[in-house]
């Protein structure tokens, strides 16, 4: 395959994109397969032959629409979502033409100096200080990870990276119990240790309680422990909680502790005004990440982190042989110290692509409107026998079930299984109960509402 049989082969892929997307509304949101179904269609062995072009796009044709999760389905209503609208898909065409490895500057400099303006315009869409700058990441999990090396880091002296962590002391980090499990993860692969993760109790409304807070760090660094930094969370996975971030800061900057805020889902919404006094006092923090593949239409991946002082975090992750100095010039920047991979695609081309084209005020419309469609069905939802809302609204995402764990799994299955609408399942307070999440790019009123036909006509 040469390019001229590309740029046959990729209008007739843009025609197939078209005709998939256009029919999604038609389609179950999940694949009703079971395992292996998949596998069994695909040939077991690598061909030793080259075979056409016609012949691999047939069978991506008949294999693979069948087998998807159509996370771009407007009624996908499970997870968060991993939006993808049309603007940025265009930019991901071009940026895989381009084919660029944005590792330092000199190996493409319009992928640094484009990161360095899109990831500043996303600050100022926020509402953080001017004082942020950051930097594009695959995933929050990764952009967490970076985070809590560098606290690690700074509470040893930045020792750990020469001497290891076998001899250190403990090291401690703290969170709420809402926290993603990505900060675990955190904890495990930075050598911190899952025990060494305190997840701090939660009030009513779910959020860390800050004298908690105070207290659990004052009695670890009683008890020889070196307490690191704080993760709070802002918008959770399970039910969408949101710590004190303002108390929770004051209290971690008291205790000299630097923090980092996840924002992953709900950061989106924050370029509505009227949502920030969720996430007050975030403009306190060390580290900020959200993701816009989330809820702004970003393809995925593209997960971006605001810091305040990047040089605690450049100086964990940085290394620099010769082969990655760009000699006579000023100092630029190179993302791949502020980043754990030395690879980097063009990520920043999409939300480029994105904003100019959307707008902001197109964006904020989108959210607004789905925060307005999930508090309606949330409502609807209510007013069916039997069902019970366990979390109400936080910003487009709520949770309900029935009287029983067991009645309530029943309902679930039944929902997924009939294909209409995708939920996803959490557990609150011990109980198994069903969330509903609004966030689909282009999904409307009426495809919102849908969750209250369903659920209605399965509960027969």
């Amino acid at each position: 395959m040469d390019h001229d049989d590309l740029h046959k082969w990729s209008k007739r892929a843009a025609d197939w994109a078209h005709a998939y997307h256009k029919g999604l509304c038609d389609q179950p949101v999940r694949a009703p397969l079971v395992r292996g179904a998949i596998a069994d269609q695909l040939q077991k062995s690598p061909p030793e032959k080259a075979e056409t072009i016609e012949k691999v796009f047939a069978d991506f044709e008949s294999i693979v629409p069948g087998g998807l999760t159509h996370w771009q389905h407007p009624r996908f209503f499970a997870y968060f979502p991993a939006n993808a609208a049309p603007a940025s898909m265009l930019a991901e065409q071009l940026a895989n033409a381009i084919a660029a490895q944005g590792m330092i500057w000199q190996t493409s400099p319009v992928a640094t100096e484009m990161e360095e303006v899109v990831v500043d315009w996303l600050r100022q869409a926020l509402g953080l200080p001017d004082d942020f700058t950051g930097t594009i990441h695959d995933t929050a999990t990764t952009a967490t990870l970076c985070a809590v090396l560098t606290m690690r880091e700074a509470a040893l002296d930045w020792q750990g990276l020469t001497k290891g962590m076998s001899g250190a002391p403990r090291i401690t980090v703290y969170c709420s119990a809402e926290t993603h499990s990505s900060v675990d993860k955190a904890a495990r692969l930075s050598g911190i240790g899952q025990d060494n993760l305190i997840k701090m109790p939660t009030d009513e409304n779910h959020g860390m309680r800050p004298d908690a807070l105070a207290k659990a760090i004052a009695d670890d660094r009683a008890a020889g422990a070196v307490p690191a930094g704080v993760v709070l969370c802002a918008g959770g996975t399970s039910i969408g909680a949101f710590d004190g971030i303002r108390e929770c800061i004051q209290v971690a900057k008291d205790a000299g502790l630097p923090v980092h805020v996840d924002a992953a889902w709900a950061g989106s919404a924050m370029i509505c005004p009227e949502y920030r006094e969720l996430w007050d006092g975030a403009e306190g923090a060390d580290s900020v990440v959200f993701n816009p593949h989330k809820w702004l239409g970003a393809q995925f991946d593209c997960s971006v982190q605001f810091l305040r002082d990047p040089n605690p975090q450049i100086r964990t992750l940085g290394l620099r042989p010769v082969f990655l100095e760009t000699l006579n010039s000023d100092e630029p920047t190179n993302f791949n110290e502020w980043t754990i991979p030395l690879g980097r695609r063009f990520r920043a081309l999409k939300l480029w692509f994105l904003v100019r084209i959307h707008g902001l005020e197109d964006l904020r419309l989108r959210i607004r409107n789905h925060v307005t469609w999930a508090q309606e069905l949330c409502a609807k939802i209510r007013t069916i026998e039997c069902v019970e809302i366990t979390t109400k609204p936080s910003l487009s995402l709520f949770t309900f079930a029935l009287q029983s764990d067991d009645e309530t799994e029943a309902l679930f299955n039944r929902i997924n299984d009939d294909g209409r609408i995708y939920l996803t399942q959490t557990r609150h307070e011990g109980r198994f109960v069903i969330r509903v999440q609004v966030g689909q790019f282009d999904c409307t009123r009426n495809d919102v509402m849908m969750v209250e036909t369903v659920v209605r006509e399965l509960m027969q």
